[in-house]
């Protein structure tokens, strides 16, 4: 059995300080690749270092929409990073109104707009944060065309509703530790509703660790709790679970699998 935990920031200093431990108990627990998840310009040399030093760790480039005193990505600089054979996606990138109120967006979308784009012309697939902002998240990813290069839904915690125009999209659904809390009846239906060849699952470590390890520290190891959670959501055993979202993975992210068999 073999897990991939499709979003992770393991470059983040209290992963980072400590790799060697959280890359052997990610093998401890059959967690055999994962998916190192760019924020920022400034720290994507780390991500990517990360990337190119172990052959199980993958990279993405782009820049978090809640990052605002960042370098921002212009979609010429962001197709040449994303060209690279070791990154396999654009992002994260999206939207985040959480505690906002009253303030001009237009920056926030005029940099997921870049992103779709580049995307789009390196033919690699987007990782989506949405946060307060589904709608907006949604009508720009049909209006400028998001399905020619398909994605994912990172850390969904959204509805069926959105769940569906997401699908209907080409896009995957993503599960974090989310789906384990009890107050996430949403992202539980959708849990069990979502196409079997389009689920995914991640940590976002070092945020939101699953229940029962809600409160601590999250790191890739931990995908393994969040998978047998959604297993039993949908009925089935682990191994199942396991094998279906390691293929959806390698399916979305094809230059994962291209890099592999070089």
């Amino acid at each position: 059995m073999q897990l991939v935990d499709s979003h992770c920031h393991i470059n983040f200093d209290e992963l980072n300080k400590r790799l060697p431990d959280v890359l052997n108990n990610a093998r401890m627990n059959d967690v055999a690749f994962m998916l190192c998840v760019s924020v920022n310009l400034e720290d994507f040399p780390q991500v990517y270092d990360l990337a190119q030093a172990n052959d199980n760790v993958f990279a993405s480039v782009g820049v978090h929409p809640c990052y605002e005193d960042v370098k921002e990505p212009s979609t010429a600089e962001l197709i040449e990073l994303a060209s690279d054979p070791k990154i396999i996606a654009v992002g994260e990138t999206g939207l985040d109104y959480f505690r906002i109120e009253d303030q001009d967006m237009t920056w926030q979308r005029d940099r997921f707009v870049r992103h779709i784009n580049a995307a789009k012309e390196v033919d690699k697939p987007l990782i989506i944060h949405t946060r307060a902002a589904a709608e907006d998240t949604m009508r720009i990813l049909k209006e400028e065309g998001a399905d020619q290069c398909r994605g994912v839904m990172h850390c969904f915690a959204e509805d069926w509703e959105v769940a569906k125009q997401a699908l209907d999209l080409g896009f995957y659904i993503s599960f974090s530790g989310i789906v384990t809390f009890k107050s996430a009846t949403n992202v539980q239906e959708v849990a069990r509703k979502c196409p079997p060849d389009r689920i995914l699952v991640e940590t976002d470590a070092p945020y939101l660790a699953p229940v029962p390890l809600r409160g601590k520290m999250n790191e890739p190891a931990y995908v393994r709790h969040t998978a047998q959670f959604v297993a039993d959501l949908r009925g089935l055993e682990l191994t199942t679970l396991a094998e279906q979202t390691t293929d959806n993975f390698f399916e979305l992210f094809r230059a994962a699998k291209t890099h592999l068999s070089e």
